[in-house]
C-alpha cells in the first residue's frame, strides 16, 4: 500500500505521520505518479506551522519531486505513460505515488539525476527569476547572498559567479565557509562573528552591494539598508527569521535605493515561462552550473527528521527524501 505523509495538526516536523492510503485512479487531466526522489525545503516548515497559510487538515506536505508517470488520465496528451517528470509548489510530495494535474509537470531530460532533479527544481528556479528577471546580473557587479551555503543562497551564488559577479555570502556558522566558497563566493562573512554590512563596504571600499538576495528576512533588514549601494536593489525573497519591516522609508530615500518583496508565482505566470524556466535550469545543472550539493538523503519513513534538520541548521545545500 502506499505511504504518505499527513498532519492532524499545526506544529513543527514532529506532527507528520506516516500512513498508508491508496492512491486511486487518475481523472480527467490527471495522472498518477510514482515518485523518486523529493526535495526538501523550508517552506515544507511554513506551511505544517500555518504561517501565511492555514491548511486544511489533515494536511499534506513536500511540494517538490521527481517522478514517473505510471497511469495517465482522460484526455492528457502532455505526457505519456513511463515518463521521467517533476514538479515544485504542488504540496503532496512526500508520499511514494499521488494524483496530479497533469499540466503541473516538466519533462526531466535524460541527463539529470533524479535526486539532483528533486534537489534543483524549486530551489534553481527561485534564482533562476531572481538572477534574470528580478534584477538581471551582469559581469563585474557586486551580489551579496545570504544563507550562501544553503539550497537557495547555493544556486545564487553559482549562478552569479557564472555570469561573472562578485559574490559576496553570508553564512550562519565557521563550518560552511568552505561550502560558500566552494559555491563561488569570493568574499564569506560568518554572521555570528562579523558584522556583515561591515564587511560588505570594507570588501567593496565603501560602495555596497550592486544587489542584496535576502532569503532570512527580518534579523539582517537593517544591515541589508546599510550594506547597499547607491541606487542599489534589495530584493527579499524569504524570512527564514521573520517577515522583514516596517522600514524606513528615508533610509531608502537616502540611497535611491530599490526594494523589492518576491514571489516565483508573479514571474511564473503561464506554462509556457515555467516550461522555459524549468529548461532553463536542468540546462544549467546539466553543464554543471548548478551543482546541487545534497548534503543529506532520508528514507520517506524519516521525513520528519530531515525537515527536522533543516529547521535547526544541521544541513548545508540540498536535502532529499527517497521512498
Amino acid at each position: 500500500m502506499p505511504r504518505v505523509a499527513l498532519a492532524y495538526a499545526l506544529g513543527g516536523p514532529e506532527v507528520l505521520r506516516i500512513e498508508e492510503r491508496p492512491t486511486g485512479e487518475p481523472g480527467p487531466g490527471q495522472v498518477r505518479l510514482r515518485h523518486t526522489a523529493m526535495g526538501v525545503n523550508f517552506a515544507d516548515l511554513l506551511l505544517l506551522r500555518g504561517i501565511h497559510q492555514k491548511p486544511e487538515l489533515p494536511s499534506l506536505s513536500g511540494r517538490e519531486a521527481a517522478a514517473v508517470v505510471e497511469a495517465v488520465g482522460p484526455d492528457v496528451t502532455s505526457v505519456r505513460k513511463g515518463q521521467r517528470v517533476c514538479y515544485l509548489s504542488v504540496v503532496g510530495a512526500f508520499a511514494d505515488e499521488r494524483l496530479i494535474a497533469a499540466d503541473k509537470l516538466y519533462p526531466l531530460p535524460d541527463d539529470i539525476d533524479d535526486k539532483v532533479a528533486a534537489a534543483v527544481l524549486l530551489k534553481g528556479m527561485t534564482a533562476e527569476y531572481l538572477l534574470h528577471a528580478t534584477y538581471p546580473v551582469k559581469a563585474g557587479q557586486t551580489v551579496l547572498v545570504h544563507a550562501a551555503a544553503g539550497g537557495v543562497g547555493s544556486m545564487l551564488s553559482q549562478w552569479a559567479a557564472h555570469i561573472g559577479a562578485t559574490v559576496i555570502g553570508t553564512v550562519g556558522s565557521p563550518d560552511k565557509v568552505a561550502t560558500a566558497k566552494a559555491n563561488g563566493c569570493a568574499h564569506v562573512i560568518d554572521t555570528r562573528n562579523e558584522d556583515f554590512a561591515a564587511r560588505v563596504k570594507e570588501i567593496t571600499g565603501g560602495r555596497g552591494a550592486d544587489v542584496i538576495y535576502d532569503g532570512i528576512g527580518r534579523d539582517v533588514l537593517d544591515g541589508n539598508l546599510d550594506a547597499c549601494a547607491i541606487r542599489g536593489y534589495l530584493i527579499n525573497y524569504g524570512h527564514a527569521s521573520g517577515v522583514p519591516g516596517p522600514i524606513d522609508v528615508m533610509r531608502i530615500n537616502a540611497k535611491s535605493m530599490y526594494f523589492n518583496k518576491s514571489n516565483m508565482f508573479s514571474y511564473v505566470t503561464s506554462r509556457e515561462i515555467g516550461e522555459r524556466m524549468a529548461a532553463h535550469v536542468m540546462e544549467m545543472a546539466a553543464k554543471g552550473v548548478l551543482k546541487p550539493q545534497i548534503s543529506r538523503v532520508y528514507a520517506l519513513a524519516d521525513v520528519a527528521r530531515a525537515l527536522a534538520d533543516v529547521e535547526n541548521r544541521r544541513t548545508t545545500g540540498s536535502v532529499v527524501v527517497v521512498p
